[in-house]
């Protein structure tokens, strides 16, 4: 059977073997993401011509600051990270990268997020220079993930304050790794066997926390200047939880960009966003009120540098001239 395309749209008939193939594996897949039982959720998916030798294109469903190697030395051509600050580490060469990566973004899925540094009122604590200056012996609860970029931006948190995570274990603390969501482990701190929490995915503790008493440690404006020379965000904590009238800072935590290398030919990334575009009523996105259901891929929001959707790295030229052209980005780049 030989492949034949539709003439008005350039796709393949499903009927042609090559692309019922891939189709069926594709949609396999797509649909074991969704299972809640499925534990096996971050895809990597690699294209080629039929019969050629080499993978001409690799797409990761990834979310930590691993795959930005993976991108750096071209063997993943899409990828996506969770927060959009480690592209702005990436970009200067800082934390984990040793030389600047020049990747280019394609758009940001819209998630609006903060760091959080919460310990109980207790600890007299309520800036992260007192906990240097005090040595104080905190145990911590941390998300058990190694590789979590939160560990990333946790030190370089920590570093802009002339500190290291290990510092609290030499000081007569504990760094408690615990597997499961920061909601979950706020059990710990009830039972008494930690005394500070520090995760992102506030949404999913923030107001427990406030409500158990806990308060959120801020960061001082000499500490946030240098951050944000790094290209980090600083951003109140009153931004989304207007109970905290103490004047707070931590580090934003939003958006999870699509992002590829600067070299990657515009042909392969036009086709990649138009692919996003023709598919996006098929993605499904969590919404802002999380209470609601999931709805359709937010493509209009993706574009924007918004609070939820911050644009940490440039549009590659090929992403921002599909978008510019399929109306979904009006604003210059950079504006």
């Amino acid at each position: 059977m030989t492949e034949t395309r539709y003439p008005s749209t350039g796709y393949y008939s499903l009927r042609a073997p090559v692309a019922m193939r891939g189709s069926l594996m594709l949609e396999v897949a797509a649909e074991l993401a969704r299972v809640a039982s499925w534990p096996h959720k971050q895809p990597l998916i690699q294209m080629r011509a039929q019969g050629a030798d080499e993978w001409a294109v690799t797409l990761f469903g990834s979310d930590s600051p691993d795959a930005v190697h993976l991108v750096a030395r071209k063997e993943v051509t899409f990828a996506i990270v969770n927060p959009g600050a480690i592209l702005a580490l990436a970009l200067r060469g800082l934390g984990p990268f040793p030389e600047p990566v020049p990747v280019r973004t394609i758009a940001v899925m819209p998630q609006f997020d903060q760091l959080g540094f919460a310990v109980t009122a207790d600890t007299g604590l309520t800036t992260l220079t007192q906990l240097r200056d005090q040595q104080y012996p905190l145990k911590v609860t941390l998300r058990g993930q190694r590789n979590h970029s939160q560990h990333v931006v946790i030190r370089e948190v920590l570093a802009a304050i002339g500190m290291k995570v290990e510092d609290i274990e030499a000081w007569g603390g504990e760094l408690i790794y615990e597997p499961g969501t920061p909601d979950a482990r706020l059990a710990t701190v009830r039972s008494g066997r930690a005394n500070a929490l520090w995760d992102e995915a506030m949404p999913m503790y923030a107001a427990d926390a406030i409500a158990m008493g806990m308060r959120f440690l801020t960061l001082e404006p000499d500490h946030l200047q240098k951050l944000r020379e790094m290209g980090l965000r600083a951003i109140p904590l009153s931004a989304a939880y207007p109970q905290v009238k103490e004047e707070i800072w931590t580090i934003d935590f939003s958006g999870w960009p699509i992002y590829t290398h600067a070299d990657t030919p515009d042909d392969i990334v036009e086709a990649f966003c138009r692919a996003l575009d023709t598919r996006k009523d098929r993605i499904p996105h969590r919404q802002t009120d999380q209470s609601q259901p999931l709805g359709d891929l937010p493509l209009d929001e993706m574009c924007g540098d918004t609070r939820e959707a911050p644009l940490y790295a440039p549009f590659h030229p090929a992403a921002e001239r599909y978008w510019r052209e399929h109306g979904y980005l009006s604003a210059p780049s950079g504006s």
